[in-house]
């Protein structure tokens, strides 16, 4: 084959050191353009997948036909299965925004208690957390901040629980759409058989649970320092704790794509009973208090309007939500049964859908044809060193166990439920195309990235220059992550980048591929909450836009601090004192 391409790692003068210079440009053309050019996150992908594309092929000697392709083959990947999962998921949240029944839900939670720190838990934390595992990308920030400033939160404070609180559950986001990604990747630059979605899955699965049960007890330190820890410290422990063992059983026994939705509605549905039969010694009204210290001298100025009473400057204009049904988020006729029921029914129904195409006889038809096909991709002939070709060029298509087909059969089930006829639900799939029409190209240009820098070789040679760090890489492997998902504002996107130079590296330097690609998305999911995209999309939603600053400084310090968390926890899952952690 004339353009048969074989993988070499140290294509300049035979001098990984010298190689790896080369191999970083494109990822550094990222992370300039993203985090201090401030370029749209669109254009800057596609500017490093030209990077990447001249590196393959002036430097690494690639054939620009095979460079192209790999580029192609990244970008179908990056459209299906991953944007096929999001459209779809963020689809059917919409159906529930246009139908109304989103407030509803919104309304049972807020009604669970009148105390503004737990409603931070159950909205922040539990619904976050719902809304990441259906649509990711920031959807869960933008909508629990409006939601907690019109339960009377200062929109800083907004904005900053908002953030925070995106953490725990973004790994297993959008229907574990970062572990799908980081499968793929990683299982194509190592030969280890457990690269797989269920056992990469698992072994997050007893990371981020840990970390779940911190970040309740930082939501209610957030909102009233000392004394709320001390007073809501069994809601916030609750809420962690069975939101961290429905994560633990749901991604190593269930569904790893189910493992976010199951784990926030239990989370929610503990928190409630507790409620019922536990209160606080006392429920402040923080809104109050703000108003009172401001009064006294201590709210740097603030005055007496309603929006200084949030914490804002002098004639900063609130956001409102004018999304269909937002109007019934103060209703005053309380949601009957049967409303809240049907709330409540689309989550149902997809953890329905996604058990029966997760029962064993089921899910082995399904991986069968005509179900799934499998194909090398159309002229890509690429072979790594030992002459094997690499197995990421074999495309697979199983369009109808794929999740992001499960949630349009689910979504159908929830139109039928909440009553939205077939003409208003076309448009609202429609709308939400257009609506994330950059978010498409992004993530196709990002994921098109990733292959050319996978299968050019360019991902060998850092991971073999990052192996000279030998153990330390146990404890930076994270920090990695977490610098792909602060930079890019997506897990999935970090994965996409360092997952296959995870794996590559632990070969190379005697680690375990499985820990490494792992702590790549846990210790990623810290990043999200300073990430610029997170930041701006807080900012807009709180009326803050432009001081995105104010809000970074609220958070950086629980980011850092989560984040050795999770280090330490990985380096020493790495030694026999918790290696029996890893499956």
């Amino acid at each position: 084959m004339p353009d048969q391409f074989t993988i070499i790692t140290n294509p300049v003068a035979h001098s990984v050191a010298l190689s790896a210079i080369f191999a970083a440009l494109a990822l550094l053309t990222l992370f300039v353009l993203l985090g201090v050019v401030r370029m749209r996150a669109w254009l800057a992908a596609l500017i490093s997948l030209a990077v990447a594309l001249v590196v393959a092929v002036v430097v690494y000697s690639m054939p620009v036909g095979q460079a192209l392709l790999s580029a192609s083959e990244g970008a179908a990947f990056g459209f299906f299965p991953i944007l096929w999962i999001v459209l779809n998921a963020i689809w059917v949240y919409n159906l529930t925004v246009a139908s109304g029944y989103s407030d509803v839900l919104r309304r049972s939670m807020a009604r669970v208690s009148p105390d503004m720190r737990i409603q931070a838990v159950i909205i922040a934390f539990c619904f976050g957390a719902l809304l990441e595992a259906l649509a990711g990308f920031g959807t869960p920030v933008a909508i629990t901040v409006v939601m907690l400033i019109a339960l009377g939160f200062r929109p800083i404070h907004a904005a900053a629980l908002s953030l925070i609180a995106n953490t725990a559950p973004v790994a297993f986001g959008a229907l574990a759409t970062p572990i799908v990604t980081l499968a793929t990747v990683s299982h194509g630059a190592n030969e280890d058989h457990r690269l797989t979605v269920d056992t990469i899955g698992a072994m997050v699965g007893r990371q981020t649970p840990i970390l779940a049960l911190v970040v309740p007890l930082v939501l209610v330190a957030v909102v009233d320092g000392r004394r709320g820890v001390r007073q809501t410290w069994p809601a916030a422990a609750v809420a962690g704790v069975t939101f961290g063992v429905a994560q633990f059983v749901a991604s190593n026994y269930v569904s790893v794509p189910l493992t976010d939705i199951i784990a926030s509605l239990v989370s929610a549905a503990a928190v409630v009973l507790l409620v019922r039969v536990w209160r606080p010694v006392e429920s402040p009204d923080l809104a109050v208090e703000h108003l009172a210290l401001a009064r006294t001298g201590g709210g740097a100025g603030e005055g007496t309007t309603t929006g200084e009473v949030l914490g804002d400057a002098p004639g900063t204009q609130h956001p409102v939500d004018v999304r269909p049904g937002a109007h019934r988020l103060t209703r005053a006729v309380p949601d009957t049964g049967a409303e809240v029921a049907r709330a409540y029914a689309p989550y149902v129904i997809i953890i329905a859908v996604f058990s029966i195409a997760n029962l064993s006889v089921v899910k082995s038809a399904l991986a069968k044809k005509p179900w799934t096909e499998s194909f090398a991709w159309p002229g890509l002939h690429i072979v790594s060193g030992n002459g094997k070709p690499l197995s990421s060029i074999t495309f697979a298509f199983g369009w109808l166990p794929a999740a992001g087909t499960l949630m349009i059969i689910s979504g159908i089930l929830t139109a039928f439920v909440l009553r939205v006829g077939p003409g208003r639900a076309l448009r609202a799939y429609v709308d939400t195309y257009v609506e994330l029409r950059y978010a498409i190209v992004t993530v196709m240009a990002v994921l098109a990235l990733a292959y050319v820098l996978n299968q050019s070789g360019q991902t060998n040679t850092l991971g073999a220059a990052f192996a000279a760090a030998g153990g330390v890489f146990v404890f930076l492997s994270a920090i990695l992550g977490w610098l792909g998902v602060a930079v890019t504002g997506s897990d999935t996107s970090s994965n996409a980048l360092f997952g296959a130079l995870q794996v590559q590296t632990a070969a190379r330097a005697g680690l375990d591929p499985l820990l490494l690609a792992a702590a790549n998305s846990s210790g990623g999911v810290m990043g999200k909450m300073i990430s610029p995209q997170n930041l701006a999309i807080a900012a807009s939603a709180v009326g803050m836009a432009g001081r995105e600053g104010e809000i970074f400084r609220r958070v950086l310090g629980w980011s850092l601090l989560l984040l050795l968390f999770i280090c330490v926890l990985v380096t020493l899952q790495a030694t026999p004192v918790l290696h029996w952690m890893v499956p």
